[in-house]
């Protein structure tokens, strides 16, 4: 069936094709964002080195499967784009991640093209499997309105999206594959290929490893089979059943192969639910009331008002893609708690406008627009079932990049409405192209925009400000992002707002508690540090926090503990070690000093100041062959570290091994050439070795560099006064 106003379309759709495909294209050297920190930066699976096996036990942000602390987000192949991102590109470049992502994108875009010619009606096969489209331009301008839509920003603009992006490239494929089955969907030959909807199965599987939003393509392949491949009419079939009291013919259906064509799309979901619940080993992950609060929500009528907003949100976003954000929760959007509450009225809208498409989908004579609306819906509201809290609870309020399929039959719906326009107003064609027109051209423009944004987290956590002002986690990121950047004044008032907003924050008082610490305000810093770990008894790093600002405050006693509970709920923590070992080095005990030490070091074997705290230690205590030993140790795992080098050069010195000592010093000077108390050490150790011009020269270096220097200008004056002495009996 042809399109209506297929013949202005065509010169619409052909000026913009080319701003479809590059509206993106202005992320391609932004940083690593966001989540890309934990997915990309921090996770060790990306990495040649990790075994390549790793990917298939560990979930997606690198932890593994079996731990309780597990997202549960199995995505093995994505992750496996990634490492091979990071081998192409010789590490961790995000140009590289970003062009893979628009290049994703715009393969999806034009693949949408088929998808849409096939769910239109117009896509079919002749009898020697040529593929032919009769409803080119209305499929074209679905697709460049899913290119273009400003939701797939997070998506395309956001490097862990490529889970969304992979996924629903197989979404598409499985389709199309099932839509092979039926040679071209020419539903009058009663025969199909087992083998292609086999394949389809297939790949439905490995767009669930991709995103597990990938198990909906069955759902929605089932729904083509009823309505396209079968042709039944549901609103004619359910006036038989309530009616007439006749049902559908069975038999018929068992004759064109549908009982088997469906047994198979079971067969296989189960199959791959089960696979996916074994996978997940220790059960669902454990979400918080701050990631989801409407899941938390006692009152069931409550609960199911407040996921009734959240959808009529997300629909929002796909009819006004203006207000995004990279994160809606933590008081973005507040609960609705009582029928008072005006938001109400969106529910009604919600569920209206859904009724009206509905009714007109089932209800309607004319078969074209039946066809188009029935689709269009299916498309909308299948790929969004895993995120809508009705089968399991989500860890989130909104998340843009779990439209990115749902958009399609959005755009689907778009294009009818169009095309309907069109034929109901015939004489006003121009004032219609104008407005198509103008909607891609601000499609456009705000893509552009809201990629901009995505470039760096400072755009893109101050652009949350406007939009979510309520939302704690924005003004955390904020703070998090300045203080990162070196402005601690600026940190601290943003770190304060999402306290204010969120009073159980815990990383929100950590960070300012660090903050305040190294300010020396550490009272109010112990206040902070004591609430977090009370609110949440496990946060060991505030618990190692905590003991650093005790200590400070010279209550030893309570900062000892606080390390041991850090310890205790981090078992491989070498910086808290670290920690303890200078807490039991300032209380003089030196033994449990240099096991602390010496337990950082194994946990973390470049622990530099760890092996350097160790040589210090026993060189001021005397123990200078076991100094040395540590040091030699040390310096085979960090050969270039200048401050071990340093260290070891003054235990050599006192050990009179003179030629060595001189050395080190000169490798740490090499690495460090503008190192004060190196200088002036060297200068020592020649003043005893009696090499006293090379002395002069380190001590005058060193004094250049820091006048200040303790110890240095009163050798130096000594030096001095000994090669006057030495002077004047040559004179002599």
């Amino acid at each position: 069936m042809s399109f209506p106003g297929d013949r202005w379309l065509c010169g619409t759709c052909t000026r913009h094709g080319h701003n479809a495909l590059l509206c993106f294209m202005n992320s391609y050297d932004g940083e690593f964002v966001f989540d890309d920190s934990e997915a990309i930066i921090n996770n060790k699976d990306l990495k040649p080195e990790t075994p390549l096996n790793n990917i298939w036990r560990n979930d997606f942000w690198g932890s593994n499967l079996s731990s309780n602390t597990s997202h549960k987000s199995y995505r093995p192949l994505t992750v496996l784009t990634f490492r091979l991102n990071y081998l192409l590109a010789g590490g961790l470049h995000p140009v590289g991640f970003h062009v893979l992502n628009i290049a994703l994108h715009s393969a999806i875009s034009v693949l949408m093209i088929d998808v849409f010619a096939i769910l239109i009606g117009g896509l079919v096969y002749d009898g020697k499997g040529k593929r032919l489209n009769q409803a080119p331009k209305a499929s074209f301008l679905a697709a460049l309105f899913f290119a273009v839509h400003p939701v797939h920003t997070e998506s395309v603009a956001g490097i862990v999206g490529r889970a969304d992006l992979l996924c629903a490239l197989f979404f598409q494929l499985s389709f199309l594959t099932y839509c092979r089955a039926f040679q071209g969907g020419n539903n009058k030959d009663d025969k199909f290929s087992v083998s292609w909807v086999i394949v389809s199965i297939v790949l439905c599987a490995v767009a669930m490893l991709c995103k597990e939003q990938g198990i909906t393509v069955l759902g929605v392949n089932a729904a083509f089979d009823v309505l396209a491949i079968c042709n039944v009419n549901v609103y004619e079939l359910s006036q038989r059943v309530l009616f007439k009291g006749k049902s559908l013919d069975v038999n018929e259906l068992f004759k064109r192969g549908f009982l088997t064509r469906i047994f198979l799309l079971t067969f296989g979901g189960v199959l791959l639910l089960y696979a996916r619940w074994r996978i997940m080993g220790t059960g669902p992950p454990a979400f918080t009331e701050v990631d989801n609060p409407a899941s938390f929500a006692e009152n069931v009528f409550l609960r199911t008002v407040n996921y009734n907003y959240y959808y009529s949100l997300n629909a929002w976003l796909l009819l006004c893609p203006w207000w995004l954000c990279f994160d809606w929760s933590m008081g973005c959007v507040p609960l609705i708690k009582s029928v008072g509450d005006w938001r109400i009225i969106s529910l009604l809208l919600l569920w209206s406008g859904l009724f009206g498409l509905v009714s007109q989908a089932l209800c309607s004579q004319d078969s074209y627009k039946r066809r188009i609306l029935t689709f269009g819906l299916v498309l909308l509201v299948i790929p969004f079932l895993p995120a809508s809290n009705l089968f399991f609870r989500v860890g989130f309020v909104i998340a843009e990049r779990v439209l990115y399929l749902s958009t399609a039959g959005y755009c689907l719906i778009l294009t009818y409405a169009v095309g309907f326009c069109c034929c109901l107003w015939r004489k006003h064609k121009s004032l219609l192209r104008a407005a198509v027109l103008g909607l891609l051209c601000v499609y456009v423009a705000r893509c552009a925009l809201r990629s901009h944004q995505w470039r760096s987290e400072q755009r893109l956590f101050t652009s949350a400000l406007s939009v979510c002002p309520l939302n704690a986690k924005v003004h955390y990121n904020v703070g998090k992002n300045l203080a990162d950047r070196g402005n601690q004044s600026a940190a601290i008032k943003y770190y304060r707002e999402a306290v204010r907003l969120n009073p159980k924050y815990v990383h929100a008082m950590n960070n300012l508690g660090n903050i305040l610490k190294e300010r020396n305000e550490l009272v109010e810093a112990e206040e902070l540090l004591s609430k977090a770990v009370q609110i949440q008894p496990d946060f060991a790093a505030a618990w190692m926090n905590l003991g650093i600002v005790q200590n400070s405050l010279q209550k030893f006693g309570d900062a000892e503990q606080s390390y041991w509970n850090a310890i205790k709920f981090r078992r491989k923590y070498p910086d808290c070690y670290y920690n303890l070992g200078r807490l039991y080095a300032d209380l003089n005990r030196h033994v449990d000093a240099l096991n602390a030490w010496r337990n950082a070091t194994m946990l973390k074997p470049d622990h530099s100041l760890a092996w350097n705290n160790m040589i210090i230690l026993l060189d001021n205590t005397g123990n200078l062959a076991q100094a040395e030993v540590i040091g030699r140790e040390a310096l085979k795992l960090l050969p270039n570290d200048h401050t071990i080098m340093f260290s070891l050069a003054n235990v050599l010195g006192k050990l009179q091994k003179y030629k060595e000592s001189e050395g080190f010093f000169l490798n740490a000077l090499k690495i460090n050439p503008n190192s004060a108390s190196c200088h002036g050490n060297l200068a020592v150790l020649y003043h005893r070795w009696g090499k006293l011009d090379l002395a002069k020269k380190h001590y005058e270096l060193s004094l250049k560099l820091d006048p200040n220097a303790p110890g240095t200008k009163e050798n130096y004056n000594m030096l001095r006064r000994k090669l006057e002495q030495q002077q004047r009996k040559t004179t002599v």
